[in-house]
């Protein structure tokens, strides 16, 4: 058994040339990305790349992107990531503009051609369609003299990288480059535009990253729901009102809806213990410093803060006015970790 089972690994084992060549094809795409990382300190590189920012900023309809092959989800790509970022984008396939998809292509729009020969001759339609009603082209190519390139308004020239495939008909090295060069694209302009983690949030409301950017407001208990009393309310007002609510705690407010302090179902059984009426006031007994925190402040922050303290819950409370509750097990339930 134990003779077989090393044969087994033996035989399995990677030889040399393979893990050679997974290297060397990981070697090729850093040097095509330092290859583009150089472009960006070309004049007349950076001068095209900020046309192009700018040309983005100021559209007044959508980017549309294309592209065919390889190219084309690398444009895929990069439409989905400036979509997300809060750039209005949408893919148009080449091989079915010319079969009436020509038509979401309006004059209040730029179009981006990613082609690395510039040279598909799927886009002949989109460039004719283009010219024809004067709509902007920007061709994202590594042959700015190909006819993709001389078509365009003006044209992005990637820089010409070895592929990384042992035939050098496969795109793989080249592909990098254009994905990088979009995400390059797409974080420049959400910083131009002030993209915040609100907008982010707005877009991505769902999965794990739209539960990590879900702000207190987001989460907690207001109005009614909010367990609360006044400072002179007896131990058994304090009782009924965290039984109505069932969080463990109620806060305490003044006639101007100040927080003045907390009392949790810890501080009823120690002052029962100690005075075994439920008469007296709860200021007595009551935090004047609870744990509190702004409505503003992100969701895992109050967890953090709760796990710091070793509480359950805290006070939303915006300047000294109480203005909810968030619970430990509200924020769990909306995905927050």
């Amino acid at each position: 058994m134990t003779t077989k089972l090393t044969e087994t690994i033996t035989t399995q084992s990677p030889r040399a040339e393979t893990i050679a060549l997974a290297a060397r094809t990981v070697s090729l795409a850093a040097q095509g990305i330092a290859a583009l990382e150089a472009c960006f300190r070309d004049p007349a590189f950076a001068a095209a790349f900020e046309r192009l920012v700018a040309m983005i900023a100021d559209v007044r309809g959508r980017v549309i992107l294309s592209g065919m092959g390889k190219s084309g989800i690398i444009a895929r790509k990069i439409t989905a990531t400036l979509t997300s970022t809060g750039v209005p984008a949408s893919f148009l396939h080449p091989a079915e503009a010319g079969h009436g998809d020509l038509g979401m292509i309006t004059q209040d729009d730029v179009v981006l051609i990613v082609s690395h020969s510039g040279e598909s001759s799927e886009l002949a339609a989109i460039l004719s369609y283009c010219k024809r009603f004067a709509i902007p082209i920007v061709t994202i190519t590594a042959d700015p003299e190909s006819t993709g390139g001389r078509a365009a308004d003006f044209c992005i020239a990637l820089p010409v990288v070895p592929e990384a495939c042992p035939i050098q008909l496969s795109p793989t090295t080249s592909t990098t480059v254009q994905l990088v060069f979009g995400d390059a694209l797409a974080m420049t302009l959400m910083a131009g535009k002030g993209f915040s983690r609100d907008d982010f949030q707005r877009l991505h409301p769902n999965g794990k990253l739209g539960a990590r950017l879900l702000k207190v407001h987001d989460v907690m208990a207001r109005g009614a729901d909010i367990p609360r009393i006044a400072p002179d309310a007896s131990l058994l007002d304090a009782t009924i009102e965290m039984t109505r609510t069932r969080l463990g705690a109620t806060a305490v407010v003044d006639d101007a809806g100040r927080l003045v302090g907390a009392f949790t179902d810890g501080d009823l059984r120690r002052s029962v213990t100690v005075q075994r009426t439920l008469t007296d006031p709860v200021h007595k007994y009551m935090s004047v410093s609870p744990h509190c925190i702004g409505p503003d402040e992100l969701a895992s922050e109050a967890i953090r803060l709760m796990h710091e303290r070793n509480v359950l819950l805290l006070f939303v409370r915006e300047g000294d006015q109480l203005v909810g509750i968030v619970h430990l097990h509200d924020v769990l339930r909306a995905g927050v970790l």
